[in-house]
């Protein structure tokens, strides 16, 4: 015999709630107050930089080494666009030279430097410290644009000039690396890599 189904009354199952959801928590915070500035996100450092900028300006000042092993590529970026500029005045177009030396002599300086040290280096450290000592080299070659640098005058000027960069360059290196007795080793690779840029902007 079948056993007669009940009527269908009308009613869906409704499985009961287990779960009951807590209020999320916003992750950064619940106003804009709270969101930091937008130069501190990208890591650009005013203060810093102008730190930096003064430590190059004047070779006899002691570095500030935890400033300088920050890696930062905003100030280096300025100097070489600066540095292409200038020599634009003079008529001489040069800025994939500029880019080019410059990567080409990072990268030297990253694997001489991490065989020297003991700590190591990072290859955005050695970017950072060799495009703010490029700053006198601007010098340089804004002065090569009312005058000529190829006469006594300009070589020693242009000497002077690569001896500026190179002990400055030296000096924020030893002091971030904690390499004493080791400038002049250091300072050697690095005139002669502003050798190339005093070429530039002289001839």
């Amino acid at each position: 015999m079948i056993q007669p189904q009940p009527p269908y009354t009308g009613q869906i199952f409704q499985p009961t709630q287990t779960f009951t959801p807590t209020t999320s928590q916003p992750f950064y915070g619940n106003s804009f107050e709270d969101e930091p500035p937008l130069l501190e996100e990208l890591g650009i450092n005013f203060d810093h930089i102008w730190q930096k900028t003064l430590t190059v300006l004047h070779p006899l000042k002691v570095a500030d080494g935890s400033i300088m092993n920050e890696t930062d590529l905003a100030g280096p970026m300025v100097f070489c666009l600066a540095f292409g500029a200038t020599l634009l005045l003079a008529g001489k177009i040069q800025f994939g030279y500029v880019y080019g030396i410059s990567a080409i002599g990072c990268l030297g300086m990253f694997c001489l430097l991490n065989l020297m040290s003991m700590t190591g280096v990072s290859f955005g450290c050695v970017a950072s410290v060799l495009g703010y000592c490029l700053l006198p080299m601007i010098l340089l070659s804004s002065f090569a644009v009312i005058f000529s640098l190829q006469g006594m005058v300009g070589i020693i000027l242009t000497a002077g000039i690569i001896g500026w960069c190179s002990f400055s360059a030296s000096k924020i290196f030893i002091s971030a690396l904690a390499m004493e007795g080791q400038q002049l080793l250091v300072a050697y690779p690095c005139a002669l890599l502003y050798g190339v840029f005093a070429l530039i902007s002289v001839f």
